[in-house]
C-alpha cells in the first residue's frame, strides 16, 4: 500500500515543482541557472522554499537524509551566489558557481526521484524505498547526466568566454 501524504506533504510537493520547472526553463533557454534571470530568482526562492517545508515531513520521525541533501542544496546556492564577491580565484569563479547552482539542482532530485518511485503509480508503486533496485538505478543514471551535463555545462562556458570580445 502506497505511503499517505499529508497536507504538508501535498504542498512541499507542489512547492517543489517550481524550481525543477524553473530549472529546467533555465537549463533549456540560458543552458545555466542564471540567478539574474527571473528563471533563475523563481528558483532560487522555490528551492529555499522546498528545503524549509521538507523540514516539517519525515517518514522517520527525525532527521532523514532528505533533510541533510536539502542543507547541503542551500549551502551550495549560498556558495553560488557568495563566490562571485570573494576575490579569490577569479578565473574559476563563473565555473564554481555555476557548478554551485547546477548541484543544487541534482541534489533537488535526488529525494524527489525517491519519493516519486516509491508512491507512483498509486496503486502499485514502482519501488518500495531506497534501497531498491529501480530506484538505485534512477539515481545512478541521474548521476551520470548530473556529471555529463556539468562538463558540457563547463565546455559550453568556455567556448562563450573565447567568443566574448575583449572590453
Amino acid at each position: 500500500m502506497p505511503h499517505p501524504i499529508s497536507a504538508l506533504g501535498s504542498g512541499h510537493t507542489l512547492i517543489s515543482i517550481v524550481p525543477v520547472i524553473a530549472g529546467l526553463y533555465s537549463f533549456a533557454r540560458h543552458f545555466r541557472i542564471d540567478s539574474a534571470t527571473h528563471a533563475g530568482k523563481t528558483y532560487l526562492v522555490g528551492l529555499v522554499l522546498s528545503v524549509l517545508t521538507s523540514f516539517g515531513l519525515s517518514s522517520t520521525g527525525g532527521f532523514n537524509a532528505g533533510h541533510a541533501l536539502g542543507i547541503l542544496a542551500l549551502l551550495a546556492i549560498s556558495g553560488a551566489l557568495l563566490l562571485p564577491r570573494i576575490p579569490v580565484l577569479t578565473r574559476a569563479q563563473p565555473y564554481l558557481s555555476q557548478f554551485g547552482l547546477t548541484f543544487s539542482f541534482f541534489l533537488l532530485l535526488v529525494p524527489g526521484i525517491n519519493e516519486t518511485l516509491t508512491r507512483l503509480p498509486a496503486a502499485h508503486p514502482l519501488a518500495d524505498g531506497p534501497q531498491s533496485p529501480v530506484v538505485r538505478g534512477a539515481l545512478a543514471a541521474w548521476l551520470i547526466v548530473f556529471v555529463i551535463g556539468s562538463v558540457l555545462q563547463a565546455w559550453w562556458m568556455r567556448s562563450q568566454r573565447r567568443r566574448a570580445p575583449l572590453a
